[in-house]
């Protein structure tokens, strides 16, 4: 991408004032293109595929469908775009799950008006954009040993996850995820270890209570 190439945004958040905040702070400045608008990653996921933006600035935890899980469904579809986050929440939970899904950079909404501009820019040409707090715990969480049932989850745990949260069998699950029955099974171990519980249940309860499924 040339200096002075205009680069074409999708924003995601599930709040309207934010959205149009964005909008109009890209709209005003040169060199910005917002193609449009997403409440949720259900939304984001055709809005990205009919608009093909550069850069999405996606929002993390939102009704009707995360950030997370819309980071990973991108990837496996090979979408063109860039996904910068852009959210309030810096905790491991939500940082490391999201870099695991794909997401090129990691923004925290108090980011000053240049940054953003700056990481959009570095996030179209394909380069990590990670917030100075976001990066330090990033190090941190590298470096430090884990406990046993305090690992974060991968973006495809957290999919099984927020499937077993709804009620959804494992063959329902393996249809959803195309996946066969004992990948599943193969997931749902690996996650009951990284959370340290015994079954689905206490799978579920122990989500919710670590904001993993919001």
């Amino acid at each position: 991408m040339t200096a002075d190439a205009s680069v074409s945004l999708l924003i995601v958040d599930d709040h309207p004032v934010v959205r149009d905040g964005l909008r109009g702070m890209f709209e005003s400045a040169p060199g910005f293109q917002v193609l449009g608008e997403a409440s949720n990653g259900v939304e984001a996921l055709a809005k990205a595929a009919e608009l093909d933006p550069d850069v999405i600035l996606m929002d993390l935890r939102m009704p009707g469908g995360g950030g997370v899980e819309a980071i990973a469904r991108l990837a496996r579809a090979g979408a063109r775009a860039k996904v910068l986050v852009l959210t309030t929440y810096d905790t491991d939970s939500d940082t490391i799950p999201a870099i695991e899904a794909g997401a090129t950079g990691y923004l925290l909404k108090d980011a000053p008006r240049d940054e953003l501009f700056t990481a959009v820019r570095a996030a179209a040409e394909g380069r990590t954009v990670l917030s100075p707090a976001v990066a330090s715990r990033l190090v941190s969480a590298v470096r430090a040993p884990r406990a046993p049932g305090n690992e974060p989850l991968s973006a495809r745990e957290r999919e099984v996850l927020v499937l077993v949260a709804k009620g959804t069998s494992n063959r329902e699950i393996a249809r959803e995820l195309f996946i066969s029955e004992a990948t599943v099974k193969t997931h749902l171990t690996h996650l009951y270890a990284k959370l340290g519980v015994k079954d689905r249940a206490a799978a579920v309860a122990t989500g919710y209570d670590r904001g993993i499924l919001g």
